[in-house]
C-alpha cells in the first residue's frame, strides 16, 4: 500500500508540474499582452512600455519567467493582480470560499442521492427499480443551466422558498442561497453515480461468493453489508471521486446563473480584463483540485481493493 501511495504521489506531482506549465503558457497565447491592460486605449511611448515590461518581468525569457512564477507559487505567492495591484491570494480568498462551499454542498448531495438511488435500484428490482431508472435517465439528460432555470422558476419564483440570485448573509443564509445551485450542480453527477452504483451492486449480488454466502444461511442484510457493499465500493468510489472533482468546472456556469461571487465569476471577469496573474491562479487551483481529488479517490479504492493496487503496479 505504501508503494502504491508513493507511486500515485509521484504521478500527482508530475501531473501538477505539466499542468502548471500549460496553465502559465496558455495565458500568454491569448491576444494582447499584460501591460496593454494598464495603458488601455492610450498607447505609451516605446520607452514607457519597455519600462513597464521590465517592472513586470516580461522582458525575461519565457522559461525564466515560468521558473520564477513556479517558485513563488511553491512558497504560497500567487503574484499580484495587474488591475488592482492586490495580492492574488487576497483577491481570490472570498470567491474561493463560495466555490468550496458550493462544491462541498453538491458533493454531499451526490453521495446521498447518487449512491442511495443506485443501491435502492439494485436491491429493489421491479417497479422501484424501473422508477429510479427513469428518474436517473431524466437527471443525466438535463444540463446544469436547464436545471438551474427550472429550479429557480419553481422553488424561488413561484414558492419563494429559496433566493433566486445572490448570497445571503450568515450560515443559514448561505445554506438557503446555495441549495438551488448545489442541486443544479449535482443532478447530472448524481445520475451517473446512481447508474454505476446500480450496475456494480448487481454484479456483486450475482457473483458466486454472494450466492454461496446466502446458501450457507447468511441473512440478506448481513450479506449485503459484509459482501455486497464492500465489493462494489471500488467502482462507486472511482466515479464519485471523478464527478466531485469535475464539480469545480461545472461551478463556473452555475455560479453565473445564480449570481454567486465565486471563482467562476472572477475567472470570467479576469479573462475579460486580461488580468493574467488572477487567471493563472484560478486555473491552477481548479486543475489542482481535480487532480488531488482523483488521487484521493484512487487511494481509497486501492485500500478497499488490493486488485487495484496490483493493476497499477503492473
Amino acid at each position: 500500500m505504501i508503494g502504491f501511495v508513493a507511486k500515485r504521489l509521484g504521478g500527482l506531482l508530475l501531473t501538477l508540474f505539466v499542468a502548471s506549465f500549460a496553465v502559465y503558457g496558455a495565458v500568454y497565447l491569448a491576444p494582447g499582452s499584460p501591460e496593454s491592460v494598464l495603458f488601455g486605449s492610450h498607447p505609451p511611448s516605446p520607452e514607457v512600455r519597455a519600462a513597464v515590461r521590465h517592472f513586470l518581468g516580461l522582458d525575461r525569457p519565457f522559461v525564466a519567467r515560468y521558473a520564477i512564477w513556479l517558485g513563488n507559487v511553491a512558497h504560497g505567492d500567487l503574484g499580484r493582480s495587474v488591475i488592482s495591484q492586490q495580492a492574488v491570494s487576497d483577491r481570490i480568498s472570498a470567491p474561493l470560499n463560495v466555490t468550496l462551499a458550493l462544491v462541498a454542498y453538491a458533493a454531499v448531495l451526490i453521495v446521498i442521492f447518487g449512491v442511495g438511488l443506485g443501491l435502492l435500484s439494485a436491491l429493489k428490482p421491479g417497479p422501484i427499480d424501473a422508477t429510479v431508472t427513469g428518474v436517473v435517465s431524466l437527471a443525466t439528460a438535463m444540463p446544469a443551466f436547464v436545471t438551474a432555470a427550472l429550479l429557480t422558476s419553481f422553488f424561488a419564483v413561484r414558492l419563494g422558498w429559496f433566493p433566486s440570485y445572490g448570497l445571503e448573509a450568515g450560515f443559514g443564509g448561505w445554506l438557503r442561497s446555495l441549495t438551488l445551485p448545489a442541486v443544479s450542480l449535482a443532478v447530472i453527477s448524481s445520475g451517473l453515480v446512481a447508474r454505476v452504483t446500480r450496475t456494480a451492486t448487481r454484479q456483486v449480488i450475482a457473483s458466486d461468493h454472494v450466492t454461496t454466502a446466502e446458501a450457507r444461511g447468511l441473512s440478506r442484510r448481513r450479506t449485503i453489508r459484509s459482501h455486497v457493499l464492500r465489493n462494489s465500493a471500488g467502482p462507486v468510489l472511482s466515479v464519485t471521486g471523478l464527478q466531485v472533482a469535475s464539480l469545480f468546472a461545472g461551478a463556473v456556469v452555475v455560479e453565473q446563473a445564480f449570481g454567486l461571487n465565486g471563482l467562476g465569476g472572477l475567472l470570467i471577469s479576469s479573462i475579460e480584463q486580461k488580468d493574467f496573474p488572477v487567471v493563472q491562479a484560478i486555473a491552477l487551483l481548479l486543475v489542482t483540485a481535480f487532480v488531488v481529488l482523483n488521487a484521493v479517490a484512487d487511494v481509497l479504492v486501492a485500500a478497499l481493493d488490493p486488485g487495484a493496487r496490483s493493476a497499477v503496479a503492473r
